[in-house]
């Protein structure tokens, strides 16, 4: 983080009215608040300022917020809420499926808006203690693969490294800490997403199935996250 005492916010919204609002309710409560208003001014922003968070609009003229996280996240892990517009479920779901850590309707709560970005920083990777490996770094061994839990990435035994979304990261953090417990949605949303579960949310189901994708063999049939019917998944490597 780049301040622990003053998290930096870019703001990547067309819309000038809500961008100005959003610096003065967030600069208001502690935040750094950094504005543009387009995807390429965002770039311009991120290569020569560190941000903790970003607040990326779906619905911008030109380059869309969606094609913005796909070319961000080739290269960047810095935590993004997109802002939708109310409804537009497809682009929740897409925005999730590209790495997005969380998103937001419009019309903007504000309160739920500090929110949601206090919990999203709350979750950036932050190094629990874990065993540490030869070269001292904490790291979780399963399979073929090690999970570094220092660098917050993953690589296959090869050296190769696999491509995690903070998200994805959280996730498999949380299912090497709990191995072979089985977890509901309850407890992955709480422990891995800080929300309450909505029996109609699927993001943590979409997630898990991008993250089989990554590591699975065969993601049609798990074994490493399997499924485990009307209850949840269980991590189980072994």
């Amino acid at each position: 983080m780049t301040d622990a005492a003053q998290p930096t916010i870019l703001v990547c919204d067309d819309e000038v009215d809500l961008c100005e609002m959003l610096c003065e309710y967030l600069g208001k409560r502690g935040f750094e608040v950094i504005s543009v208003h387009d995807a390429a001014q965002m770039r311009a922003r991120l290569a020569e300022t560190e941000v903790d968070l970003i607040l990326l609009d779906v619905n911008m003229p030109g380059e869309d917020g969606l094609t913005a996280l796909r070319s961000l996240r080739a290269d960047d892990k810095t935590p993004v809420v997109m802002l939708t517009a109310a409804g537009e479920t497809i682009d929740r779901i897409v925005g999730l499926e590209m790495g997005a850590d969380d998103y937001l309707g419009k019309p903007v709560d504000l309160r739920e808006l500090e929110a949601r970005i206090k919990a999203v920083l709350r979750r950036a990777p932050a190094q629990a203690e874990a065993p540490a490996s030869a070269n001292g770094r904490a790291s979780v061994p399963f399979g073929s693969y090690t999970l570094d839990l220092d660098a917050a990435k993953l690589f296959r035994e090869t050296g190769e490294e696999v491509p995690l979304t903070a998200m994805e990261f959280r996730l498999l953090k949380l299912f090497a800490e709990n191995r072979s417990r089985v977890l509901n949605r309850d407890q992955i949303l709480e422990q891995a997403h800080d929300r309450s579960w909505d029996p109609f949310d699927r993001s943590i189901d979409i997630r898990i199935s991008r993250l089989r994708r990554k590591i699975e063999a065969n993601p049609q049939k798990p074994g490493l996250i399997r499924t485990v019917r009307g209850i949840g998944y269980v991590f189980d490597p072994d």
